[in-house]
């Protein structure tokens, strides 16, 4: 049985964790998650996902503020005497004091197909960009950004509609065998970690509030593509009579009318059809300022009355 710690906090990483737990060839000595934030209106304390369920089940938690400056956390860390460290979304950088603690290496598990999106938002950019395909890999963690060497590689289908809420899900679901397969290979001598190909670095950069209004002098698809992948995380927005109106499901169209950009050009019990600049874009559900998500169309009678 190999001991394990892990770290991560939000919820993309809570199956990893529960497979690796309830699994016999691990021990899960130890988790290691960001601290409590304010969350809600009240901005109360809340602990990750991974936290939570550490709790339940009895598992020791470290809660560094940032793990490079917390020498108690890092003896206890060493303590503990670990075969593995396994990353996946922790939200803090390791220093290589931390990375050299474990028997074998610290893996971590990263949702694009590497050297492609290495950085922050890999999920968000691929579908932001139009792209058909991405996937998860396993590498070994270095100082640099997400420049180790691969472990394994699983690649992931992104259909024309999938927003990233549902490229979350999936990626959650098939990362646990992927790290079970890497762990056993790297500790059984059967795995060889292999360079990254330099040839295509990307970098997925944080997503920032102002990317998400949406610019109707881009393409219809251009815009679908941003809908898709910001979809309630923050969501893509505009702007009507000083309200913001967040947009949650779209579809292109391949027609085009006269007027100007951003000109609402059709209303239906389908949507409200948006002039871009190439194509038009039905609005299906949004959520208006100050209400709850609705269908477009129950919008437009409102605002047509």
């Amino acid at each position: 049985m190999l001991n394990i710690v892990f770290f991560g906090t939000p919820d993309i990483g809570l199956k990893s964790l529960e497979y690796l737990y309830n699994s016999s060839n691990f021990n899960v000595q130890a988790v290691v998650t960001q601290p409590d934030r304010p969350s809600g209106r009240g901005h109360k304390l809340t602990p990750s996902p991974i936290k939570v369920f550490a709790l339940e089940n009895n598992i020791p938690v470290f809660q560094p503020k940032s793990i490079r400056k917390e020498p108690e956390i890092i003896e206890a860390l060493k303590s503990l005497r670990p075969d593995f460290f396994v990353t996946f979304a922790f939200g803090q950088i390791l220093s290589q004091e931390v990375l050299d603690i474990p028997k074998y290496e610290t893996i971590n598990l990263h949702v694009s197909l590497l050297p492609k999106y290495r950085g922050a938002n890999p999920i968000q950019r691929a579908i932001i960009n139009g792209d058909t395909e991405t996937g998860i890999c396993t590498m070994i963690t270095e100082l640099g950004l997400d420049c180790g060497d691969i472990c394994m590689t699983h690649p992931i289908k992104i259909t024309p509609n999938m927003n990233c809420a549902e490229l979350f899900e999936i990626c959650a679901t098939e990362s646990p065998q992927l790290l079970e397969k890497t762990l056993l290979g790297i500790a059984n001598k059967t795995l060889v970690p292999r360079k990254q190909c330099e040839e295509g670095v990307c970098f997925a950069d944080k997503l920032q509030k102002e990317e998400c209004k949406i610019d109707w002098n881009k393409s219809a698809q251009e815009i679908h593509n941003l809908v898709r992948g910001v979809y309630k995380c923050p969501s893509a927005h505009f702007e009507y009579q000083n309200k913001i109106i967040k947009v949650l499901e779209t579809e292109p169209l391949n027609e085009n009318f006269a007027g100007n950009n951003g000109d609402f050009v059709r209303f239906s019990k389908l949507g409200i059809d948006v002039k871009t600049s190439k194509g038009t874009l039905r609005l299906i559900k949004i959520k208006p300022e100050g209400k709850g998500e609705m269908l477009a169309c129950d919008w437009a009678n409102g605002i047509k009355k």
